[in-house]
């Protein structure tokens, strides 16, 4: 039980990687609060961690009011007397490309991948520097790093933007040990690869040198990592998880 007595937020819990993140992290002990924008699939995810015997809150918000953040924080807070992990999760993608993006949709993934991040991380931090620890995993995208001509540009924006508020943050917070850190997956198995067509799914797997697609365990596993007492040493990192498809 590697979070045993651990109390963790995740955000974007409802479905495919987030889902498993929230199972993952009961399963290893910790008792959670989810956020979504999806309250059905949060009351399931949230029936699922009380089936392993933890505690779970469920809120549906949007991660893109700062209002939000600072509610489940305090209500989490209340409840469980403390937050220990912060795993921001939440994050959408569109697809465009960089003349035909109308500006809506752009500050839409900002909102969400980046502004949403950091209000859910300004929310815990207070309270994890009182306490003087404290775990914060962002989930990014290897096309932070590599780009991406199938994503819209403010996806990649948006997640090369967490992965500089994650280095940020970790030396902004090492002085009261709080480690923050990073996922960055390639290809994963989501509901996301129904819409691709059989060509474009073996064009991706070519690139891939493992030869194979993740999972959403595969990163739900790394964030228990950085999320755990294992990786009290580590702080400013990006992992990637992404079967070899980039390397650094």
């Amino acid at each position: 039980m590697m979070l045993a007595d651990k109390v963790a937020i995740v955000t974007g819990a409802s479905r495919g990687i987030g889902r498993s993140i929230a199972n993952t992290l009961s399963e290893n002990g910790a008792s959670l609060a989810i956020v979504g924008t999806n309250l059905q699939l949060l009351n399931e995810v949230c029936g699922d961690v009380k089936r392993m015997g933890k505690e779970c809150l469920v809120f549906a918000g949007d991660v893109t009011n700062p209002e939000t953040a600072e509610e489940v924080s305090e209500k989490t807070i209340k409840h469980y007397g403390k937050v220990d992990i912060l795993v921001n999760n939440a994050g959408i993608n569109m697809r465009s490309s960089t003349l035909d993006v109308d500006l809506k949709d752009w500050h839409h993934v900002i909102n969400v991948n980046l502004n949403g991040n950091f209000y859910f991380s300004k929310a815990v931090l207070s309270h994890m520097v009182e306490r003087n620890c404290g775990k914060i995993v962002n989930v990014s995208s290897t096309t932070a790093k590599s780009g991406h001509k199938n994503a819209a540009p403010s996806y990649g924006a948006s997640k090369a933007g967490i992965d500089y508020l994650t280095r940020h943050l970790a030396l902004e917070m090492a002085r009261y040990n709080i480690n923050v850190n990073g996922v960055s997956p390639g290809p994963v198995e989501t509901d996301m690869i129904k819409q691709w067509s059989d060509d474009y799914f073996e064009k991706v797997l070519s690139n891939v040198p493992l030869r194979r697609l993740g999972t959403p365990k595969n990163i739900a596993d790394a964030v228990l990592f950085l999320a755990s007492n294992m990786s009290d040493f580590i702080t400013g990192e990006t992992i990637n998880v992404n079967g070899g498809t980039y390397i650094n």
